[in-house]
């Protein structure tokens, strides 16, 4: 059958419609408020991975094409579409729990171990630059990654999850907010990757306390009234709230923490002067059980430095309390599920004496672990020099003290647009101190 030109170019067009419309490898093909193509390309099938995302994954299915189904939600208050799949999702069933000074995963031991990535969700990426970063964290073996759940501007650009009109908040639920964020949520999912989410920063990176302070109470505020002002608290429980709802049946988040770093201080410098260890525990042990009683699914943890404030153990700053930090009085909070801390020697004062320092720090937050009966992870740590050395003899010390876990800072990619953010410790493919974090997981894992 001969066609005309006017049908040629007709089937043409449809031809390239059709291709244009079907989404590539790791995009978006469904879920609450999408409203694009459900349509995945050859050899990938769209899998729901929450309410809000559906992601065109490596596989087969009886369809390439997500079934979609109209459905009202209580999340959003318009009646949109979510997309579903005859494939199963690649990763992330079951919630981590924790067993005396383990953590378990459907009944069997969990190693966490891995690295942080504060910017895998907030830099813009795309899906498939997410999945990218994730891929890179996961070849070492990783089982966990800690990232940040918050952006606090006065200036909406870019990626952000809550804006200020005055003392007033808004949440970002859109596509540079909370929609995000989902994005990053099904790139670990799909990598086989749990994530540990901090809610706000006690530093003004990326917003933090002093825009909840400064913005409700003033500029002169200080930072210490995140902990303490009734108004303060109301602004952050309500950002908790449309947060960790929108995951509570997510398993692919292991655990929320209630900030990175809490301290008196901030980075404003402005204190009350009545800030104190007490200050910032009864803080912990309200926000924590106001988590708990908005989801029982997930782990909670306060995401401090783990200062102690006990100079019998050592004469040393992190030791003294002085930064409002009892690492030892916080993890008998009922509604913490485990430890954390950081470990920075050379920027504590220590460069004289960093690795074995580092040694017994390690060895003095595993003590702590085992009389609370908790786990106790080391969920930040680095050294900017001979981290080869310093980092074998660190990965040794955890390994032998029994400490339940560590989380390295900070994961490096090279993604499209080149390399991720790095500070002095950032861990690229291909390097000795990523090979190193290769053989620690795998020591770790074979610890049990």
């Amino acid at each position: 059958m001969k066609l005309s030109n006017a049908v040629r170019l007709s089937l043409a067009l449809a031809f390239l419609e059709g291709a244009r419309s079907q989404v590539s490898e790791w995009g978006q093909c469904g879920g609450i408020g999408y409203a694009g193509s459900t349509t995945c390309v050859s050899g990938t099938v769209c899998v729901e991975q929450n309410d809000y995302y559906s992601q065109c994954l490596p596989g087969t299915a009886s369809s390439t094409s997500a079934s979609v189904t109209s459905s009202t939600t209580v999340k959003p208050t318009t009646t949109t579409s979510s997309a579903t799949s005859t494939a199963s999702a690649p990763a992330s069933t079951g919630f981590v729990k924790t067993s005396g000074q383990m953590f378990t995963l459907n009944g069997s031991p969990f190693t966490v171990v891995g690295e942080n990535s504060y910017w895998v969700g907030l830099m813009g990426y795309s899906t498939s630059d997410m999945n990218k970063a994730f891929s890179d964290i996961a070849g070492t073996g990783a089982t966990v990654v800690r990232t940040w759940g918050f952006n606090e501007v006065t200036s909406p650009n870019g990626i952000y999850y809550q804006s200020w009109s005055g003392s007033t908040p808004t949440i970002n639920t859109g596509a540079t907010g909370l929609q995000n964020f989902d994005n990053a949520v099904a790139a670990a999912k799909a990598n086989g990757i749990r994530l540990i989410v901090a809610l706000t920063n006690n530093w003004s990176d990326y917003g933090g306390m002093d825009v909840y302070t400064h913005q409700i109470l003033g500029s002169s505020a200080p930072h210490d009234d995140f902990y303490t002002n009734d108004q303060v608290i109301a602004a952050y429980k309500n950002y908790i709230k449309t947060f960790v709802g929108r995951y509570v049946n997510e398993p692919t988040i292991m655990a929320w923490e209630l900030a990175n770093e809490p301290r008196c201080s901030g980075s404003s410098g402005t204190t009350s002067g009545t800030c104190t260890t007490t200050t910032i525990t009864n803080w912990a042990s309200s926000i924590s059980a106001y988590i708990k009683s908005l989801d029982s699914n997930h782990l909670v943890a306060i995401g401090d430095e783990g200062f102690f404030a006990n100079t019998t153990l050592s004469d040393t700053y992190p030791y003294q309390g002085t930064e409002g930090i009892d690492f030892q009085k916080n993890i008998q909070i009922s509604t913490l599920d485990f430890g954390t801390a950081h470990m920075y020697p050379e920027s504590w004062g220590q460069s004289a004496n960093e690795t074995l320092w580092g040694v017994q720090w390690i060895q003095d937050h595993a003590n702590v672990q085992k009389s609370a009966n908790k786990p106790v992870i080391l969920e930040e740590f680095g050294a900017t020099t001979n981290q080869v050395q310093i980092y074998t003899q660190w990965f040794n010390a955890i390994d032998s003290s029994g400490l339940t876990g560590d989380l390295i800072w900070q994961a490096g990619s090279t993604l499209t647009n080149g390399q991720t953010p790095n500070d002095g410790y950032a861990v690229y493919p291909g390097t000795d101190v990523y090979n190193l974090v290769t053989s620690s997981a795998a020591a770790l894992k074979a610890r049990g």
